[in-house]
């Protein structure tokens, strides 16, 4: 149900620029055409509860103090920008429509030469777009409204793939130094001085060699909780999944990654089990490190 004539100019006016508000309030059809905008988005989501006061404040910051603004609340793209505040608002329901209804599509539309990265593309996506940073707003408030959010999310993604590969190198494998394994071991650990260089080699290539095998999707998770320090219910919230079972798909891929390693260190080593157990076991209890230096 739409809201009451003459309410919905002054949510708009408190998010807007103040130099706007004499214009806003001297336009006869500006109500009409908040209440149309509020009507369509409803109409588009209405499983998503957002406040008229939420959105037209999120509508009010983006207007522009040059053009007019009656012409540029009337080319807002209504259903997009409703979703995109609702998921800056953090509703679970606009959160899981935009993974379904947005982020898969534009994943889908993305260069041909992310597509081997395309999970960890809409993973560190996904952070960007919808968690805020250092008790920020999430960068999806940033969306205006003035062209599609389909549109204006692939460009985003785009750019992410961009820094992606530009930073690790995807093209191909990139490299850690065996001195970075160093930091993998506590240094009060009197096991430590037993590793020689060969060893500290055979252990950097074997964790590096163990993480090619995860899917993009497993690496992504592990980056997600281990490199960058969210909880399982974050994790949960960007892919709009269960708690149990990203927790679930975070503790298989970790496991698939201790074992992996193990495989490929006796093979390096020519070890028995025992010895690598207990190589291995230097890893183990500083796996958060380990990942942050050959993930980050």
């Amino acid at each position: 149900m739409s809201q009451a004539p003459e309410t919905l100019t002054p949510l708009l006016l408190a998010g807007a620029p103040e130099s706007l508000h004499d214009t806003l309030r001297s336009a006869p059809a500006l109500e009409a055409l908040l209440t149309e905008l509020l009507d369509q988005g409803r109409a588009a989501w209405p499983t998503v509860a957002l406040a008229p006061a939420a959105l037209l404040h999120h509508v009010g910051q983006h207007l522009r103090a040059e053009g007019t603004p009656l012409d540029a609340l009337q080319q807002l793209h209504a259903a997009d920008v409703y979703l995109a505040c609702a998921c800056a608002q953090g509703e679970p329901q606009a959160l899981q429509l935009f993974e379904k209804h947005v982020l898969q599509k534009s994943a889908a539309r993305l260069s041909r030469h992310l597509t081997a990265m395309v999970d960890e593309v809409l993973q560190v996506t996904r952070q960007r777009l919808l968690l805020g940073v250092h008790g920020g707003a999430p960068k999806i408030a940033e969306y205006s409204g003035r062209g599609s959010l389909g549109g204006w999310v692939r460009i985003v993604a785009s750019r992410i793939g961009g820094e992606l590969l530009e930073q690790t190198g995807r093209h191909e494998q990139a490299s850690t130094p065996p001195e970075a394994l160093e930091q993998l071991l506590s240094r009060d650990d009197p096991e430590r001085n037993v590793l020689q260089a060969h060893s500290r080699q055979a252990l950097s290539e074997s964790l590096q060699a163990a993480l090619a095998t995860l899917s993009e999707r497993e690496r992504a998770l592990l980056r997600l909780h281990h490199l960058h320090g969210l909880t399982m219910d974050r994790i949960a919230t960007l892919y709009a999944e269960p708690r149990s079972s990203v927790a679930r798909h975070v503790a298989q891929a970790r496991e698939r990654l201790l074992k992996q390693t193990h495989r490929e260190l006796a093979a390096r080593l020519k070890l028995d089990g025992r010895e690598v157990e207990s190589l291995l076991g230097l890893v183990q209890s500083r796996l958060d490190l380990s990942l942050h230096r050959l993930m980050g």
